[in-house]
């Protein structure tokens, strides 16, 4: 009679399962399990088929090397083998997510430590149905149940083809209530009366862009964070035309982020989602503020940082980047130099060493080179200043931070990702009272009066807040998953660390 030794060691603890073993089991003291030869267990063979369904999780089943039932009958001893190897490394990314590390990715936490592995490992030398363990520990992580519902819906939409595309209106107008089209109106009735309810009961016909469509285009755009306007302009059209592959990519990336996650700091602390393009200040489980903010376009992107805000000025003058400088503020010197010095702009040049002021109408900028642009650029505090009236400091080595804005309207707008990488406050003065808070003589009246002051303050806050910038396209609202368009590309390049590397099997510790 053949046998295989069965060891199992993950973090010192020693696996001699008796799920895997069989009748015929047969030990030396002080020694080795052995296995005998003897046919598959019905409660194994349903934990080989629960591992191949890992799609459900979000995961590959190809990476762990599931041994194939057929397997069983040829060699008992070497399928369980491989079998617990398989379950042994499903069992540690369900639980601490399979990506730990990407660059520039300080936003993704994990707290492994408050999820030790070993109780679930000998669980699953003890389960009567360790296929079971694998279910509960599919569903451990917060809101995986309805990503993993979503998830389903987007793989069943994938495997029937997708969604028929909607083409976009020519040029820039948008889709208009009430417009005929006979091209777009009943292609986006067929592409909505997929995923609406209420529309695939009663679709309607023609090619008017009618009172029911229009709600359900409404239904639609309120759901993807986008101005329930019913008007179809670009953001509603990408937002018809994602494709269903990129929604299960990204349904998958929010899983596999949300295993292990570390919990937010206990103390008051600030998390800014970049994709959603929201700010959030929080104390324990409360929710103190929120505002809607502006991010970084894609070209300019905000980076995902942990950091503390200690400090806030007032009246702050912008010292311009150098990158703004040539690329945003040149055409607008060439244009009218007079206007910007009217904005407060001031232009310095280096002269033996000392910056020195120059009168921008005096410089013919039709002939500066924006690759080696001379000049220093600065803004005058002031209404209409760049960062506004009070910018939050968070101190960093990609100098990002915080800060109020002139143009206010621009918060109404559903996509708001055109910074150049700092992040704009749609209520900046009830941020400033509430980081006030604790600071010995100050007050919102005072702050209110060096404000009018237009002088240039800053203040050191005596209890430093945390910052997250971080990136999560999904979110579950009663129950319900939203999605953000993977605006930075983030979750494409996640996507592949998923499917990347060699099997976990190859690390899961057997022997």
């Amino acid at each position: 009679m053949r046998a295989i030794l069965l060891l199992a060691c993950l973090g010192g603890l020693t696996l001699a399962a008796p799920i895997f073993s069989t009748p015929g089991l047969a030990t030396r003291p002080a020694g080795p399990m052995v296995v005998a030869q003897a046919a598959p267990s019905p409660a194994l063979l349903r934990l080989a088929d629960r591992l191949r369904r890992l799609e459900e999780d979000g995961l590959d089943p190809r990476a762990y090397a599931i041994p194939a039932d057929a397997e069983a009958e040829r060699d008992p001893a070497a399928w369980q083998a491989s079998l617990l190897r398989a379950s042994i490394a499903v069992l540690t990314d369900l639980l601490h997510g399979r990506v730990h590390d990407l660059p520039n990715r300080p936003d993704l936490r994990r707290d492994t430590a408050a999820l030790p592995l070993s109780p679930w490992l000998t669980q699953l030398q003890a389960s009567p149905d360790p296929a079971t363990l694998i279910d509960r520990a599919a569903l451990l992580a917060p809101e995986a149940a309805a990503l993993r519902r979503a998830l389903a819906a987007a793989r069943a939409r994938v495997a029937a083809g997708g969604f028929p595309p909607v083409p976009p209106t020519p040029g820039t107008d948008a889709l208009e209530p009430g417009a005929t089209d006979p091209l777009r109106v009943p292609a986006l009735r067929a592409r909505l009366a997929m995923t609406d309810p209420l529309l695939a009961a009663n679709p309607g016909a023609g090619d008017t862009y009618d009172e029911p469509l229009v709600a359900a285009v409404r239904r639609f755009q309120a759901g993807e964070g986008l101005e329930a306007d019913g008007r179809i302009g670009r953001l509603s059209f990408a937002a018809l035309n994602r494709p269903a592959e990129a929604t299960v990519r990204q349904l998958r990336v929010a899983l596999d982020m949300r295993r292990a996650a570390a919990p937010p700091p206990a103390e008051r602390h600030i998390e800014v989602n970049i994709p959603f393009q929201w700010f959030t200040l929080s104390e324990g489980n409360r929710t103190l503020l929120e505002m809607a903010v502006i991010v970084g376009k894609p070209a300019r992107a905000t980076p995902m940082l942990q950091v503390r805000l200690n400090a806030v000025q007032f009246n702050p003058q912008w010292g311009v980047p150098e990158r703004n400088a040539r690329e945003d503020l040149l055409p607008r010197f060439r244009r009218d130099p007079r206007a910007m010095m009217e904005k407060g702009f001031r232009v310095y040049s280096y002269v033996d060493g000392q910056r020195v002021e120059v009168d921008p109408t005096t410089i013919n900028w039709t002939t500066i080179n924006p690759q080696r642009f001379p000049y220093v650029i600065r803004q005058d505090a002031g209404d209409i200043n760049a960062l506004g009236r009070i910018k939050f400091i968070m101190p960093n080595t990609e100098d990002i931070y915080m800060h109020d804005t002139p143009d206010r309207h621009l918060f109404r707008r559903p996509d708001r990702a055109f910074s150049s990488g700092c992040i704009r406050l749609e209520k900046p003065m009830e941020l400033l009272d509430a980081v006030l808070q604790g600071a010995p003589g100050w007050d919102r009246a005072r702050a209110d009066r060096v404000l009018a002051s237009r002088v240039t303050t800053g203040l050191a806050l005596p209890r430093s807040i945390p910052v997250r910038l971080h990136y999560t396209t999904a979110r579950v609202e009663g129950g319900q998953v939203r999605l953000r368009p993977d605006i930075y590309g983030l979750d494409e390049a996640y996507a592949r660390a998923l499917d990347a590397g060699r099997s976990r099997v190859a690390n899961a510790g057997i022997r």
